[in-house]
């Protein structure tokens, strides 16, 4: 039947179950009785804490501990329920009395058809058990429903308990490890880590996450009746209802524990006589301590504290997985074996006698002992793997006792402790200059601790690592800002495990060339290799060619060379065969034949506008010559390729910098249209495609099926200062003030710049004074020389 989940915490629900829906809750933080109770199943006796379940036929031994000194009489009432609708017959109830230094004792046979067991404790003079009884019977549902919530609500208590614990144990012993420790126990625990809790110092960090406790706890499906509505989903299904009102929780609150309707659960009992009062169970070895969250009451109504116990059931095994990310682990003692999926075998003593089975060679195996530690999220070997019996990567699996029943859990590969072994491949050599990716074959890949590098006598460098399958780990060599020389390696394993030493010569890398290529026509080539920033020049016949801008795409170098003689390299013709001649840093020399290629398409530029951007507060201006653009104007451009070319749309209009560096690729719908099959549209706001500093030469061309046209001249780009105000006197003197003046070389009062008024290098200023070229006439608008071209002026209206 569908649930409905309250905006609220279990804890601020079970406190105003003893007082009026109307009346305050409470934390459940009285103490109350205690309880010692065990369970005998098969011959095997365990206490409560120990036992998930109960089973048809267990002997519950139950007694209750008061205080010797107490003067009240108690009476404990257990009661065997059955189901909703049915209610359980009277020699299913159970009471006996304690008090004034003694305890109350039962011993009860768990009778066929049970399913529930419950208890409650009342003062002697308060109530009887045949009020109990009573109410039991004219209820039974509402009491299940209440032993089932009350059980749960125990065991969320303990993940709870277990979270704050550990994490302000980590608070005191090492206030900065308080972030990490805390999205460990999340994940153990399935609590919610606050996120922004971390991003405060450290000493504050445990105080934050442990404060709003009642949004802590996310729903365990191994535990919770919400499980039951997700039979073979995974948890991450449970966690992501809390975020949907489809599944009945209006809109929930980050606490997903099962149905927790306690106001009307307990509210149906209350009766003239009788007070029911939650009582949490916070289990220890061998004693349950109460806790409440009201005073008892001795007069009429008198309190009844009821308890929940375990359901009566079938043992249900924690469905623990390994976690996340775990690859190879190691078999030494202290090493940890992640799980996750079961968050009560670290809140609860319900998994015991765990160990980590390992089998040997010829069907020998070796059980290790282990326990769960939420701190560092699985199961921490107690004892490390023996050297005798075992060889390579060994299988393992934890096994244990889930109460009275035997579990099997996950399975791992670990690596032998003893076992450190390394080697690199044979001739194998590093490169200076790039960080080198090496790959080290052996054996202990899941006990590596950490790798070293030392560079002839230099200090050791820690390195970055990770597996690569069970028999090798593949290592980053930094050698980006080294010099030619020896190059150590060391590896670390296990504690008692020697440390695995390589060491391998590193050496310059030539530049690889793959090709050189140029059309007829054509003033520069282009070079593609690697580690081309060596080369120094390049000699192509009787041309000479240096370096100009280089780039990296598809994982390899291009280089553009530029021509010292343009003309004499635009003369090569087509089909040439050429050796070319690549001179390396230290004078070190490579060849490369180069075929000269057809020459290129030229494109066309048809016409061309710009489209000034207005900005708040800044006056408009214009700029000359024409084919000079404002870098943030949006500029439009109408191109061809020739008549006999029709244009698809698939093609590529590239635009870049004369020097190469920045380049931006226009593509259908994203700034190129089509007007016809031979002309096509483009639109680009440089300051947006190339960058906020572009400025300068623009060039284009046209990549048409791979091929690409020679580069036309598109126009300029110039920066423009941003001027917020003139103030102009009757004489002709004015006052400039605005923002990256800097950008103006000069300002005057006259279209011809005659009697400019210089703008110095560096002027860092917001105002500058310009004195008028005709005296006692104000000016109608001002002029700027550009320093980004020193023939673009751009003229501003004087208000």
């Amino acid at each position: 039947m569908p649930r409905v989940f309250r905006h609220l915490s279990v804890f601020a629900l079970l406190a105003a179950a003893a007082w009026r829906v109307e009346a305050a809750p409470s934390q459940f933080d009285l103490v109350g009785p205690r309880l010692d109770v065990a369970v005998t199943h098969d011959g095997a006796t365990l206490p409560l804490a120990w036992v998930p379940n109960l089973a048809e036929g267990d002997r519950v031994s139950i007694k209750l501990d008061l205080p010797p000194a107490g003067s009240e009489r108690f009476r404990l009432v257990a009661v065997f329920l059955r189901g909703a609708v049915e209610r359980p017959p009277r020699d299913w109830f159970h009471d006996t009395l304690g008090g004034k230094g003694k305890g109350g004792d039962l011993s009860l046979i768990v009778p066929k058809g049970a399913q529930q067991l419950a208890l409650f404790i009342l003062p002697e003079k308060g109530g009887s058990a045949d009020a109990v009884a009573s109410a039991v019977r004219k209820q039974p549902g509402a009491f299940v429903r209440a032993v089932q919530d009350l059980n749960q609500a125990t065991l969320d208590r303990a993940r709870l308990d277990t979270f704050l614990d550990v994490l302000l144990q980590a608070e005191r012993e090492d206030p900065a490890s308080v972030g990490a420790t805390s999205q460990v126990l999340t994940r153990s625990l399935s609590i919610k880590l606050k996120a922004e809790c971390l991003q405060q110092p450290a000493e504050l960090q445990a105080a934050c996450l442990t404060g709003d406790r009642e949004t802590l706890l996310f729903a365990d499906t191994h535990s919770s009746a919400l499980a039951d509505t997700l039979t073979g989903a995974p948890t991450d299904l449970a966690f992501q209802l809390s975020a949907t009102p489809q599944a009945g929780y209006g809109f929930y609150s980050s606490y997903i524990g099962v149905v927790r309707d306690i106001f009307r659960l307990f509210g149906a009992f209350q009766s003239t006589q009788l007070q029911f009062v939650p009582a949490l169970a916070r289990m220890g070895d061998s004693r349950i301590t109460l806790l409440l969250n009201t005073p008892l009451s001795f007069a009429k109504p008198a309190s009844v504290m009821v308890v929940g116990l375990p359901a009566i059931e079938a043992a249900k095994p924690p469905p623990l997985r390994r976690g996340e990310g775990a690859g190879l682990l190691c078999a030494a003692s202290g090493a940890v074996l992640p799980v996750e999926g079961a968050p009560l075998v670290y809140a609860t003593r319900y998994a015991r006698d765990v160990m980590v089975r390992i089998a040997g060679a010829g069907g020998a195996s070796v059980d290790l002992p282990a326990h769960a530690d939420a701190r560092r999220g699985g199961y921490v070997l107690d004892k490390g793997l023996p050297d005798a019996g075992f060889a390579g990567p060994v299988g393992a699996q934890l096994h244990g006792n889930w109460g009275f029943t035997a579990f099997d859990g996950p399975r791992f590969t670990l690596s032998r402790p003893q076992a450190n072994l390394w080697a690199a491949p044979a001739n194998t050599t590093l490169v200076v200059g790039r960080t080198n990716t090496l790959a080290l074959a052996g054996e202990g890949a899941g006990c590596v601790a950490r790798v070293e590098m030392r560079r002839g006598d230099g200090a050791s460098e820690t390195l970055d690592w990770k597996q690569d399958g069970q028999r090798r780990i593949v290592v980053d060599v930094p050698l980006d800002k080294a010099t030619p020389g020896p190059v150590t390696l060391t590896v670390t394993g296990a504690a008692g495990a020697a440390p695995a030493t390589i060491t391998l010569p590193a050496l310059q890398e030539i530049g690889r060339l793959d090709a050189l290529t140029i059309a007829a026509g054509d003033d520069a080539a282009m070079l593609t290799g690697s580690r081309l920033d060596q080369v120094r020049e390049v000699r192509l016949g009787g041309v000479t060619l240096t370096p100009g801008a280089l780039t990296r795409s598809d994982r390899a170098d291009q280089l553009t060379l530029a021509a010292a003689d343009p003309a004499a390299l635009r003369a090569l013709a087509a089909g040439s065969r050429i050796v070319a001649d690549v001179t390396f840093a230290g004078n070190r020399h490579k060849t490369i034949a180069v075929t000269v290629g057809a020459a290129r398409r030229t494109p066309l530029v048809l016409q061309r506008s710009a489209q000034p951007v207005p900005h708040a507060g800044v006056l408009p201006m214009t700029v000359q010559p024409d084919g000079v653009f404002a870098q943030d104007a949006r500029l439009t451009f109408a191109f061809r390729l020739d008549p006999a070319t029709p244009l698809t749309g698939k093609e590529v209009v590239e635009i870049a910098t004369a020097d190469g560096q920045t380049t931006s690729r226009l593509t259908a719908g994203k700034g190129y249209d089509l007007q016809d099959a031979t002309t096509g549209i483009g639109t680009i706001v440089p300051a947006e495609a190339l960058g906020p500093l572009v400025h300068g030469a623009l060039r284009l061309r046209i990549v048409q099926d791979g091929v690409a046209t020679r580069w036309v001249p598109l126009g300029s780009v110039v920066r423009l200062p941003e001027l917020r105000s003139i103030a102009c006197t009757a004489a002709g003197r004015c006052t400039v003030t605005g923002d990256r003046l800097f950008l103006a070389q000069a300002i005057a009062t006259d279209a011809r710049v005659d009697a400019a008024q210089a703008i110095p290098d560096g002027f860092t200023g917001n105002a500058v004074e310009v004195a008028p070229s005709v005296a006692g006439q104000k000016p109608a608008s001002l002029s700027l020389r550009l320093r980004d071209a020193g023939e673009a002026i751009a003229t501003v209206a004087v208000p």
